[in-house]
């Protein structure tokens, strides 16, 4: 077969999808194709380049150095080539699918009341959002943006910053009547503190008391996964809670929960970023549209 009839393209997109979704299975799915014609089609390609790109196993696919550099290589070459197709068409149309992956709190009280929005200027976009607060691989997830906090830990992932907001502790009218109002620390340590219960960057509350920053230990009995789970319970009477301020706005100013211990809170807050998964190419129409809108109307 000469060089002019092999789709060297077609190659090289399959090959960076078995990469980015982790095997030959998941790239079959998203190329339209069989996992043994995806199989096939690498291995030609070896055969072709003379040269091993991945080292296969019943789990996972490890990419061999040779691998690692015709990657990088592909993707910038993908990206180029969808470049140049963008800027030969008639313009650059945002239209397509997005999906979103976020937690609860800003999904419900933040992103919602943009959604409207953001599908009225783009009646050709499609939305998928996803609500957890479990920290994601976005290629598994197969996530265009993740709305987190915190430091990235992946160098792969570029982050936009949507915002800040504080944390405050709180609890219900109804509670505070049956257990008393903390005034301390030690105090607080004897009422139901609920938890999260996925591990956390900082684990426990921080307060500060006189001179010191302490930190106020979760209780182990009543445990939630995201964090409007956390602000129902808290609104039921079950215990106290910290939660972002952004998330129970609404909550203060019905009196449906007040504040406890404010006057220890330290003033940390957690910053809110936009992330995405960055390859060094142009991002699609869609998710650079949709990064914008975040940046331009998203108040914490």
């Amino acid at each position: 077969m000469s060089r002019q009839d092999v789709n060297r393209s077609g190659e090289m997109e399959v090959f960076v999808r078995a990469v980015e979704l982790g095997g030959f299975t998941a790239a079959a799915t998203a190329c339209g194709m069989t996992p043994s014609a995806v199989s096939k089609l690498v291995t030609r390609l070896e055969k072709r380049l003379g040269a091993r790109l991945i080292n296969r196993s019943t789990r996972r696919l490890q990419l061999t150095p040779e691998g690692c550099g015709f990657y990088e290589r592909s993707v910038t070459i993908l990206a180029d080539m969808a470049e140049a197709e963008r800027h030969a068409s008639a313009g650059e149309q945002v239209a397509g699918y997005i999906r979103i992956n976020t937690s609860g709190s800003f999904g419900n009280h933040v992103l919602a009341p943009l959604v409207p929005i953001f599908m009225g200027l783009y009646p050709k976009v499609s939305l998928e959002i996803v609500h957890t607060d479990r920290i994601v691989d976005l290629m598994e997830e197969r996530a265009d943006v993740a709305i987190r906090t915190g430091p990235l830990k992946s160098s792969s992932l570029i982050a936009r910053k949507l915002g800040a907001t504080r944390n405050m502790i709180v609890a219900s009218p109804d509670y505070l009547r049956r257990h008393g109002i903390p005034n301390s620390p030690a105090e607080a340590e004897r009422h139901s503190r609920i938890g999260f219960s996925y591990s956390r960057a900082q684990e426990g509350w921080p307060v500060k008391f006189g001179d010191r920053l302490m930190t106020l230990p979760v209780t182990r009995r009543l445990q939630v996964s995201d964090g409007e789970a956390m602000r129902h319970l808290a609104l039921a009477g079950a215990g106290i809670a910290r939660l972002a301020a952004f998330a129970i706005k609404a909550d203060l100013e019905a009196g449906r929960l007040v504040p406890v211990l404010e006057e220890l809170n330290p003033g940390d807050i957690e910053e809110f970023y936009a992330v995405y998964i960055g390859q060094g190419g142009p991002l699609p129409a869609r998710v650079r549209a949709l990064l914008e809108f975040l940046s331009e109307n998203v108040r914490l």
